[in-house]
């Protein structure tokens, strides 16, 4: 049999199979679980359509005039220069065009980048190759892992592998949960190389870099599971990195809340740094010099600050305000412990009151004395006495 004939022959019973072959076979954007997810879906089919009307009319006019003007029908070609009007027209067109489409296409990024006041913040760090979140508000924190069988992905000799489940590579051991119609904040950053958190039906795509952190958030308006995956090459097990969100009641919330709690182990003794010593032997009368808290300070700032504040003390405003010339730093002593101790609500400063009180007032006589500040120091009994 000719190539031809068995090629058109494979054509013609791939178009007479049934159409229930294809249902499983998903092409479409999914459907949006949030309300940006949703202002991105409507973009993309309005401005499609709007792509679709102008070749209709592009190419109609033009298959029209080739046809009704051609040569054979004795049509004479138009010879004229310059016609202001028509450049008139062929720019303001497609000027109204642009600014249709970019008007609600802006308004859909401010609402994307608009992460403040929000009812939770979920700190996000990328490892190769998995997750681990930080629910700063509620004192939960764990992993998340591929939890795919690896029988079913490893294949050797030409064997196939295990069957694959229905969520094969997008499924894992502990899952984000979140309740539903809350602004959730994902504070997000990566330990080695640069990954993506994504998760198209919330409408979030946030990359997460070494030594810097990134905000994004979303606010579900319905329960369900939501699945993403990472969306930055990096590394050879890129694709053993999916992500999935549970959105539930508030209820079931609190209930996970206490469960996750139960499950984690008790925290690790806080590592003493120089000038620290164990809580219950804190000398708060003893009178500390600015270098000696300095010296120790630096060391408690690089394990718990330098994340969002940064190693120069510059933060990455509006997100993480800098140190360096803060009016807080360079103010009052209170203001400043005030904050260290309590954090501040809807924001990404939570409260430091776990850490010593020599260890307090060592970071901040640290931030006090470093960069452009020159503050002055604070002893540890200041801190004592503002608990």
């Amino acid at each position: 049999m000719p190539v031809q004939l068995k090629r058109a022959a494979a054509a013609a019973i791939a178009a007479l199979l049934p159409a229930t072959s294809f249902a499983d076979y998903h092409v479409d954007i999914l459907p949006p679980a949030s309300s940006v997810a949703q202002q991105i879906y409507d973009l993309h089919f309005g401005i499609l359509w709007v792509c679709v009307a102008i070749f209709i009319i592009v190419f109609g006019a033009m298959f029209w005039s080739v046809f009704a003007h051609r040569k054979s029908r004795g049509a004479q070609a138009a010879q004229f220069h310059e016609n202001t009007t028509i450049e008139i027209i062929w720019t303001v067109i497609p000027f109204v065009i642009l600014i249709g489409m970019a008007y609600p296409a802006t308004r859909t990024v401010l609402d994307m980048k608009d992460a403040s006041n929000p009812d939770m913040s979920i700190k996000v760090t990328a490892y190769q190759w998995k997750w681990q979140y930080d629910y700063l508000q509620d004192g939960v924190s764990f992993y998340a892992n591929l939890s795919t069988p690896r029988d079913q992905i490893e294949e050797f000799g030409g064997q196939k592998g295990a069957k694959k489940n229905a969520n094969y590579l997008l499924e894992v051991d502990n899952p984000v949960v979140v309740p539903v119609g809350k602004k959730i904040r994902l504070l997000i950053t990566a330990n080695d190389v640069i990954h993506g958190w994504y998760v198209p039906q919330l409408g979030i795509n946030q990359y997460g870099i070494p030594g810097f952190v990134k905000d994004a958030w979303f606010k579900a308006d319905k329960p369900g599971r939501y699945l993403g995956q990472c969306s930055q090459i990096c590394g050879k097990e890129h694709g053993y990195m999916p992500i999935v969100v549970d959105v539930v009641s508030e209820a079931d919330y609190a209930k996970w809340v206490k469960e996750m709690k139960a499950k984690m182990p008790p925290p690790p003794a806080p590592v003493q740094t120089a000038a620290a010593a164990p809580a219950a032997a804190e000398d708060l009368t003893k009178k500390w010099t600015a270098d000696e808290l300095k010296a120790a300070g630096e060391k408690v700032y690089a394990a718990n600050c330098v994340a969002c504040h940064q190693a120069t003390g510059k933060g990455m405003p509006p997100a993480f305000p800098a140190l360096d010339g803060s009016k807080v730093v360079q103010g009052p002593k209170a203001a400043q412990v005030a904050t260290v101790l309590k954090g501040r609500p809807n924001t990404a400063m939570a409260s430091f009151a776990h850490l010593s009180n020599t260890d307090l007032a060592a970071v901040i006589t640290y931030t006090r004395t470093s960069w452009g500040n020159k503050s002055g120091e604070v002893q540890p009994a200041e801190v004592k006495a503002a608990r």
